[in-house]
């Protein structure tokens, strides 16, 4: 007689760990945060751990009288591993194993797993791989022995699971031929932009704090039906969609990577390519989550991250969405942004109101034109529909009289096509 079992998938019970540096820092918020990108990555949070002291311990993250005490939380709790609220270098990963006797995962390695989750497309997918070897070959040093305890996060996800035992040789070997991919990819989006460049077609990035809700603002706006979760990195390609607005002018959206704090700079470094998406936009439009406390915390990491990847000089909007889940009116001030609007993208509260300040941004970059065309030129007045936003036309006995906003670009070709004024 055989006896049947029923196999469970087992949930990561984890124990969170942060440093605090001085009264009144964020570590609590960060560790806050930390517990939700745990949870998106899979786990179970049973406990939290915070140690004040003037700096990280260079061998073991927290003070070793701490970590015995967080060693009797693992026993206590029945958990399989801790988190540490910060990138470990390879000794404080060894040290730390070696005493708790345990998993030992740090902050970048939670969001690698995530994105290895939720990449989708070949360029997704390339790039978490290459942050993954990335990290991963960083941490070869002073492991001596293998990369068994690198074998994954939480869960088991990406590459480190299909080969453990890979040495410095492969993971390099593989980095040279993922970025030759990578580099493949960018050279197709650089062709992308340039065709978009030569539609005249102005283009805004959507830019924010991962959840803030771009991708229901997209969603809401153009029907791009991209994912929708409230839950951190719930979208991860970028999408790029057409808005075609009350005038008749055309604007692309963008949806870009959301931001987070102490946001991997291997990530970084691997998504440049998509995150410069928004250095080459026209107009920036940042979502902001208004329902959240730590807003202004969360604007300022935004805005910083923008900085570091060359984004300055665009005209910004900022829109403090998730107006239906404030329960009164909270003050919400941007002195980065031109101009501000309450929304909310779930319910469409404000979209119209952000559209009429599209057209006025669009037309801002647009010059009058105002003239006779020739009937033998009647063919610029698609070109002009197109690309601009056609005020007047009427059709006379000398010609077609027009009135209307065109790109600066191509406003001096077409006064060359219109009947002189003499």
């Amino acid at each position: 007689m055989t006896e049947a079992f029923k196999i469970e998938e087992c949930n990561e019970k984890v124990i969170l760990v942060g440093v605090s540096f001085q009264e009144g820092d964020d570590a609590e918020d960060s560790l806050a945060e930390l517990g939700e990108l745990a949870e998106t990555a899979g786990a179970q949070v049973v406990g939290t751990a915070v140690q004040s002291r003037d700096g990280i311990h260079p061998g073991t993250y927290v003070g070793t009288g701490k970590l015995q005490e967080i060693r009797e939380m693992v026993l206590e709790l029945s958990a399989t591993g801790i988190i540490c609220d910060d990138e470990l270098s390879p000794a404080q990963l060894r040290n730390m194993e070696e005493v708790l006797e345990c998993k030992v995962i740090d902050r970048t390695l939670v969001i690698l797993d995530i994105f290895a989750a939720r990449a989708s497309t070949s360029e997704g997918k390339i790039q978490v791989e290459l942050a993954q070897l990335r990290y991963r070959l960083s941490r070869l040093t002073g492991l001596g022995t293998s990369l068994s305890r690198l074998g994954g996060g939480i869960g088991t996800r990406g590459p480190g699971e299909k080969k453990l035992e890979m040495d410095r040789r492969l993971i390099k070997t593989r980095l040279s031929q993922l970025k030759r991919e990578l580099g493949e990819v960018r050279q197709h989006r650089e062709i992308t932009r340039f065709q978009r460049n030569r539609s005249h077609i102005k283009v805004a990035a959507i830019v924010g704090y991962t959840n803030a809700g771009k991708s229901t603002l997209l969603n809401r706006l153009t029907d791009a039906n991209v994912l929708e979760e409230d839950k951190l990195f719930a979208t991860l390609d970028p999408t790029t969609r057409n808005l075609k607005l009350e005038s008749g002018q055309e604007i692309l959206l963008t949806d870009t990577v959301g931001f987070i704090r102490k946001l991997p700079h291997h990530l970084i470094e691997a998504f440049r390519s998509t995150l410069e998406e928004a250095k080459f936009a026209d107009f920036i439009i940042h979502v902001v989550d208004a329902s959240n406390p730590q807003r202004d915390k969360q604007m300022h990491i935004v805005y910083d991250t923008l900085q570091n990847l060359g984004v300055t000089g665009k005209k910004i909007i900022t829109l403090f969405n998730k107006q239906d889940k404030l329960e009164q009116d909270v003050m919400c001030k941007d002195f980065h942004a031109d101009k501000t609007l309450k929304i909310s993208a779930a319910n469409g509260e404000g979209l119209l109101e952000l559209k009429s300040v599209l057209e006025e941004l669009l037309r801002e970059d647009k010059q009058l034109l105002e003239g006779m065309f020739p009937y033998d030129q009647g063919g610029q007045l698609p070109v002009i529909r197109k690309y601009g936003e056609l005020l007047q036309e009427e059709y006379r006995a000398e010609g077609i009289y027009v009135r209307a906003f065109v790109p600066a670009e191509l406003y001096h070709n077409l006064t060359t096509k219109m009947l002189s004024k003499e």
